[in-house]
């Protein structure tokens, strides 16, 4: 959109989903030093809001209170100059919604919505599959939330197939506020060969939703899950409290320390929600999955 002011500066916002992994499972280390993954992510309604506007130079105006050299969003928009050969700026707002470290990718997001406004932007004209190309080399989860929707997800990130829009009506995701450094790091270095698998709970679960659009949350997985008391220190007590709530099949997204259940309806969700977020003080999120318009089924979009 162009905005409404005297100078008629353009202005384009994008939207950046958080993720949630429905399953998540170790294949084994790589020579590289990181590790192969099989995993089915699905974006969610949750998400922080990207502005960019021209500019002179490539400035953040609002960083969301992310450093510099840790923003995504910043890191996503060098590596599009670099890649593009372009020597356009740009000055990028960034509006914060997604807890920060929580394993629901929101630097990612960020990072993937940056890429996709500044396409236009800059009017680039690139594909979905080029932007997540550049994306691949800001991080893993960056090439799916270029993509958004539901996918399974291989080897560091950057081998992406689209799934349907699974039948998911609704999620309640509980973020507990369990800052730890190096996070991702620690949980890896924790992971021995013992608990790396074949993927095959991902490949089948892949294969309901390729087939019916089913997603039966007895399938979900997170190979960190086992781990997560140990690393989060009183992450049990935030599971067992949605666990006392009624919830079932509580799984860790990412690595962590939010987990998400399924509430069997909107009415048990939003008491779930006002429960932990106004009794406990929690930050607790009832929210849908993200299906963008390309992707859209009427048999499997999440209804409200």
């Amino acid at each position: 959109m162009t905005a409404p002011d005297d100078t008629s500066m353009t202005t384009f916002t994008e939207l950046a989903h958080a993720k949630v992994n429905l399953t998540l499972e170790i294949i084994g280390k790589r020579a590289d030093g990181f590790h192969n993954l099989v995993t089915v992510m699905s974006t969610i309604g949750l998400h922080d809001v990207v502005t960019v506007s021209e500019s002179d130079q490539l400035e953040m105006s609002d960083d969301g209170g992310i450093p510099a050299d840790r923003n995504l969003a910043l890191i996503a928009a060098q590596a599009l100059r670099d890649e593009t050969g372009t020597t356009v700026g740009a000055s990028i707002s960034l509006e914060k919604h997604i807890p920060e470290a929580a394993g629901l990718g929101g630097g990612s997001a960020d990072a993937a919505a940056t890429l996709r406004v500044l396409n236009r932007l800059w009017k680039l004209d690139l594909s979905r599959s080029e932007l997540a190309e550049v994306g691949g080399k800001v991080g893993s989860d960056v090439p799916f939330l270029v993509h958004e929707g539901t996918a399974l997800v291989q080897g560091k990130g950057d081998d992406v197939t689209p799934l349907p829009p699974p039948a998911i009506d609704r999620l309640l995701v509980l973020h507990p506020d369990i800052p730890i450094a190096d996070k991702t790091k620690t949980l890896f270095s924790l992971i021995g060969s013992g608990r790396f698998t074949r993927g095959a709970l991902s490949h089948k679960l892949a294969a309901r939703i390729r087939a019916g659009h089913d997603a039966p949350p007895e399938f979900f997985y997170n190979a960190f899950q086992d781990i997560a008391p140990d690393v989060f220190e009183g992450w049990d007590i935030y599971r067992d409290a949605l666990a006392g709530l009624g919830a079932r099949e509580i799984t860790l997204s990412g690595a962590g320390p939010s987990m998400f259940a399924l509430p069997p309806s909107k009415e048990i969700g939003t008491t779930w929600q006002l429960l932990l977020s106004r009794t406990r003080g929690w930050q607790a999120f009832l929210t849908e999955l993200f299906v963008p318009e390309s992707q859209a089924s009427p048999k499997g979009q999440a209804t409200s």
